[in-house]
């Protein structure tokens, strides 16, 4: 059954009346329904507010890593553990093909549905997820294969065990170790990428974000309680944090906006598939003719340019 946000309503009708036109075999009301309802696409989709985007990037339908997986690659394996305390299943592993290309898939699953979500943790890494991520890079870097990574993820697990583990030297050890990889890698925000938890896979060549994902520093509901004192407030935090795709490519953040379906990725998750293999084939092409130490020194340079401003006199 389809979820709907608040200012999907006018949709949910559309797509009601649909349904019982379709029952009664009133192909003709049917037809002018749909047209209706890619009119209804535009016009609620056209001009989104931030804090729509950040709840279509947490839509419970949104494709997760594991969808996008499964629609782009080919002959897809998977590859579990850290070698040192347990498998992770927030983070998901994968070799596989994209259009004939050997690539290493490393994601962050949210997980669907209540056991699955919990299996996930909803989708917060524990140290041991990242230091299968880092494992699973140095293997790909050996092998001379690409690297994608696909964030989602509200941040990394903030529990007692995961910081006896050593959370913060796991993505802090990534963070170094993932800068001077030497293989082509590409990092995509494909709904919510949270603090060190995005971070910690999201150093790469190329880092794009899908149109109605987000990317901050602290969730909009940490930031209100935090300057407000009011977690109602996010909404206003959210507009001010400048979270979307659209600011960040502004501000020189991230590569790429990746478009989404006009209706959005959660309601036809194959058209935003194809647009972020058409990204990683295009990227991929690009990326592989330049010289691995030229690779390093340019995603370096990348990198020291983060946060580099100038004053006004």
């Amino acid at each position: 059954m389809a979820s709907y946000l608040d200012f999907e309503k006018s949709i949910q009708q559309i797509d009601e009346d649909i349904i019982n036109a379709q029952i009664k075999g009133d192909t003709h009301a049917v037809a002018i329904l749909k047209k209706n309802l890619e009119k209804e696409f535009y016009k609620t989709y056209k001009n989104l507010s931030d804090f729509q985007r950040l709840q279509l990037a947490r839509h419970p339908d949104r494709p997760y890593a594991l969808d996008y997986i499964e629609l782009i690659l080919n002959d897809a394996y998977e590859i579990h553990g850290d070698r040192a305390f347990k498998d992770d299943p927030s983070i998901v592993c994968f070799m596989g093909y994209l259009a004939g290309k050997k690539l290493v898939v490393i994601g962050e699953q949210k997980g669907r549905g209540t056991k699955d979500k919990i299996a996930r943790n909803f989708g917060m890494p524990h140290p041991e997820g990242y230091r299968k991520a880092l494992r699973i890079a140095k293997l790909a870097e050996k092998f001379e294969l690409p690297i994608l990574f696909l964030i989602d993820t509200p941040g990394a697990y903030p529990g007692i065990g995961a910081e006896e583990r050593g959370q913060s030297e796991a993505i802090a050890k990534n963070l170094y170790e993932l800068s001077d990889l030497k293989t082509p890698t590409i990092a995509i925000v494909i709904g919510e990428g949270g603090s060190g938890g995005a971070l910690a896979i999201g150093v790469a060549d190329r880092l794009a974000m899908m149109k109605n994902s987000v990317f901050s520093v602290i969730s909009p509901e940490g930031c209100a309680a935090i300057l407000w004192n009011d977690p109602t407030k996010s909404e206003a935090a959210t507009k001010a944090m400048k979270v979307t795709a659209t600011e960040l490519k502004n501000q020189g953040l991230i590569d790429e906006v990746i478009d989404e379906p006009i209706n959005g990725a959660h309601r036809n998750k194959e058209q935003a598939a194809t647009a972020i293999a058409d990204y990683v084939k295009k990227s991929l092409e690009e990326l592989e003719k330049i010289d691995k130490r030229e690779l390093i020194a340019h995603r370096m340079q990348k990198i020291l340019k983060l946060g580099v401003f100038n004053e006004k006199k």
